[in-house]
């Protein structure tokens, strides 16, 4: 149960999870969460556990220990033992013996909840475990001691179960931890010395041999390889890296030697964020989750009035015994037990999954808006586009001033951070020298070259004049155009272009085969955009975007229908934050782009977006069954007990057995949401997914 329904004890300072392995290796400032976001997905606050002990499970290394040596197994185990040898002496007669086992039964079921309850109760606050134990009290003064036991070993054991599976949730999450060595070789003036990998610091200089895994994020400062990120990322074809690519924690490097220069800490990664990020992703709920919240807050203390009034009822009538036993069955059959749970255990589970297939979703409220989206907008390069623009195509007025022209845009080109510019600096021999340059976001840049006052920039700011056939034509073929200009006169135009991603068509078949519709939005000119979109198969295209424009555009989709946008560059970030989910690519992405997106692939594979879209719908489909579910039993249950037609046995069966299907139904997030990504993604994704 959440904290919003009972909330935490008063007096008592929120814990931290930390978040470590056998070492505590990533332990820090980037292993923690808030136990706010933990406790709404852990229930123990209303259940009855103790507040000091919530997320002992996993002794001091947080890892998830077998069933034989979890504390908060046993005693539910014990006392089912008890129940069933005091049940068998009850049946053959022999009533004292029958009594004390069945009391020894009692006592260790409600070890696991009736302290907690009684220290909340003394801080006012009331929870699911206050109805059980009252109910249980009851039930013993009454002379009903089997039944007493019963509701203790049937509540303890669904409480430890839903502990276990929520731990086992994000257990899977916390294994890409292990994927950080435990300790770093570092090159410095003495020689290479070995580290634990937690005293790593940003600008240290690491050596990584062949084979040797990447203890933090860095960027290659020499040597050239081939690096595996498929356990992070997702992507299973190795990638090349050179001086000046960067290289994130936990890949593995292929046969070549490397130097890193630590462009993180080794207690605050890049992986250790991503586990961060899905632990706290309960903190901000979904409407289920806040749904299911208002309906459970209310729901004990109106339980608790219902059984008093009951009782009293039964003294006005004359049959006090009848009617206090019905109160005590309702406090049971109202209790909000798989309600509180049915979304928490979902969203843990299903996101838990999803982080190990390269896509973090940072909060159930972005879960459950994800599965939710009927259109998607996609931004042009980087996301749809390889993100590796080349120049394909000089053309000038002169046939012999080509070197010149493109040696002046290059040398203007070099004052900007465009990804364009990029391009066309590479692809000069030996750019110009050019001062007094001035650069115009959104046109070009203006300078001077050997006297000669040069501009560059797209032709809707400098006017291509007699080359503006050619420029049309390139722009047709899917060019970006740029117009490079001397003294006022057109001198030449480049045709520059960032191929498609291989998977791009695909990826948009399989969204407009889900049911969602697809728009590009760019700030290319228009004539590319389109020839661009029409490979990938995107009908509704918006070009000469400018980023305020993108977010508009944005908010304009989303007032009739939930839209999400994917993007990666800063110029992407307004549309990012406008849409009902933003999502961001996250290995070339900015940080102003992840900061601004809700979810982040750490991947760049555009088959993970429709895989990611299918995982979150399955999941929104599991909380309505859980939500609906939960309902149910309560509404189905309190006649039942209120006429009489149940006792509290059979009521605690019910209640407790619908409690369990709940948390298997949420568990199932985990284990098999993840069939739509391995159908979306090539063989060697399904492998990594299959043993990821």
């Amino acid at each position: 149960m959440s904290r919003e329904c009972c909330g935490p004890e008063d007096g008592v300072e929120p814990q931290r999870l930390t978040l470590t392995r056998r070492d505590a290796t990533t332990a820090g400032p980037a292993g923690h969460v808030d136990e706010h976001a933990a406790a709404d997905a852990h229930g123990h606050d209303a259940h009855g556990h103790d507040e000091d002990d919530e997320h002992d499970h996993g002794g001091d290394s947080d890892e998830l220990v077998p069933w034989w040596r979890d504390r908060h197994l046993l005693l539910p185990i014990a006392s089912g033992l008890l129940l069933a040898v005091g049940y068998g002496l009850e049946w053959s007669g022999i009533e004292l013996p029958a009594t004390i086992v069945l009391a020894g039964s009692l006592l260790a079921g409600a070890a696991t909840f009736v302290p907690g309850a009684i220290r909340r109760l003394l801080r006012r606050r009331l929870g699911v475990g206050l109805l059980m134990t009252i109910a249980a009290l009851g039930a013993v003064l009454l002379g009903h001691v089997g039944e007493a036991a019963a509701l203790a070993f049937l509540f303890s054991i669904a409480e430890a179960l839903e502990d276990r599976a929520m731990d086992r949730a994000r257990s899977g999450l916390r294994a890409l931890l292990s994927l950080i060595p435990e300790t770093a070789t570092l090159s410095r003036l003495s020689g290479e010395v070995t580290i634990p990998a937690s005293e790593l610091r940003e600008l240290d200089i690491l050596v990584i041999r062949p084979g040797d895994r990447v203890a933090t994020d860095g960027i290659v400062v020499s040597g050239r390889s081939s690096i595996d990120t498929s356990a992070i990322t997702g992507e299973s074809i190795p990638l090349e890296v050179g001086p000046g690519d960067t290289v994130p924690a936990g890949s593995i490097n292929g046969t070549g030697s490397l130097q890193l220069e630590a462009t993180a800490d080794g207690r605050d990664n890049s992986l250790t964020k991503i586990v961060e990020l899905v632990e706290q992703a309960n903190a901000r709920k979904g409407e289920r989750a806040r749904l299911a919240d208002r309906i459970a807050k209310p729901l004990v203390p109106t339980v608790l009035i219902l059984a008093g009034l009951m009782v009293v009822f039964g003294f006005i009538v004359g049959d006090p015994l009848t009617w206090t036993e019905r109160a005590l069955v309702v406090l049971v059959a109202a209790s909000p037990c798989a309600l509180a749970i049915a979304v928490p255990v979902t969203v843990i589970s299903a996101i838990g999954a999803a982080s190990r297939f390269g896509v973090v979703i940072k909060s159930g409220e972005a879960f459950e808006q994800l599965g939710t989206i009927k259109l998607l907008a996609f931004d042009k390069t980087g996301t749809l586009t390889r993100g590796r623009p080349e120049v394909v195509a000089v053309e000038t007025v002169d046939p012999d001033a080509r070197d010149r022209v493109l040696a002046i845009a290059a040398g203007l080109e070099a004052h900007s951070t465009h990804p364009l510019a990029a391009a066309i600096t590479a692809a000069a021999d030996k750019p110009a020298t050019v001062t007094d340059v001035t650069e115009e976001p959104g046109h070009g840049i203006t300078g001077t070259a050997d006297g000669h006052t040069a501009r560059v920039g797209s032709p809707r700011w400098v006017d291509p004049a007699e080359l503006a056939a050619r420029a049309a034509a390139l722009e047709e073929q899917g060019m970006t155009v740029v117009v490079v200009e001397l003294d006022g006169t057109a001198a030449g135009i480049i045709g520059i272009r960032d191929e498609l991603k291989p998977e791009a068509a695909e990826t948009i078949r399989e969204l407009t085969a889900a049911g969602i519709a697809t728009v590009m939005l760019t700030g290319d000119n228009a004539r590319t955009a389109r020839a661009l979109a029409a490979q990938a198969g995107v009908s509704d295209v918006r070009a000469e975007l400018l980023p305020g424009d993108k977010a508009a555009a944005i908010e304009e989709f989303s007032a009739t229908r939930r839209t999400a946008m994917i993007g990666d560059g800063i110029n992407d970030a307004p549309a990012l934050a406008a849409a009902d989910v933003g999502i961001a690519m996250g290995v070339t992405g900015s940080d102003a782009a992840i900061e601004s997106a809700s979810v982040a692939f750490t991947g760049n594979d555009l088959r993970l977006i429709p895989a990611a879209l299918l995982h979150a719908r399955r999941g929104r489909r599991i909380m309505t069954g859980n939500i609906v579910l939960s309902l149910g039993i309560i509404v189905a249950l309190f006649p039942l007990a209120l006429l009489g037609v149940l006792g509290l046995a059979g009521v605690v069966l019910v209640h407790e057995i619908a409690e369990v299907v709940v948390i298997l139904n949420g568990v199932r997030a985990a284990r098999r949401g993840g069939l739509p990504v391995r159908d979306a993604l090539p063989a060697p994704h399904k492998q990594e997914v299959l043993h990821g």
